[in-house]
């Protein structure tokens, strides 16, 4: 939800040494690179080094989860991020990609321990998807080396 008070976390983000995955749809291609452009600098501006950033692009939302869980498998990742976009259409085809992207990258997460940030939109039209691009793509960012912090100090 745009506006809504995510809260403050106090200790600071740093990305310096991690490793960060991330798996990019290409589907709604404009709205899906400013979601990469704004997550990837975001990662820079956290200390998160260009070359311990694999970023690969997939077809659509549905690919997304394999890629991830491919990442997963080859391991040495301290985070993943999933990036993507699904606007409704007239069909239900909107629910069926929304649902089983959403599902599959949490059951990835659960199954590998592996933080998976994911920004894949659900939106209802493309002004919304506009509107939430480069918001989503920064918190995507920290979303990964916040959940990589905290799972280092559970280890």
């Amino acid at each position: 939800m745009q506006g809504a008070n995510k809260g403050a976390d106090a200790k600071p983000l740093n990305g310096k040494g991690l490793r960060i995955g991330i798996v990019q749809a290409r589907f709604n291609a404009d709205i899906t690179d400013a979601l990469a452009a704004a997550c990837l600098a975001e990662l820079e501006a956290l200390g998160v080094a260009a070359a311990d950033i694999h970023h690969l692009k997939v077809p659509g939302a549905l690919e997304v989860p394999v890629a991830l869980q491919a990442l997963a498998e080859r391991g040495g990742y301290h985070a993943l991020v999933a990036l993507g976009c699904i606007i409704r259409g007239e069909t239900y085809h909107f629910e069926l990609v929304a649902n089983e992207s959403g599902a599959s990258v949490s059951r990835i997460a659960l199954d590998y321990r592996l933080p998976i940030a994911n920004a894949i939109l659900t939106t209802e039209n493309l002004a919304q998807a506009v509107a939430r691009q480069t918001d989503k793509g920064r918190d995507a960012a920290q979303v990964a080396v916040e959940m990589a912090q905290l799972l280092a100090t559970l280890s």
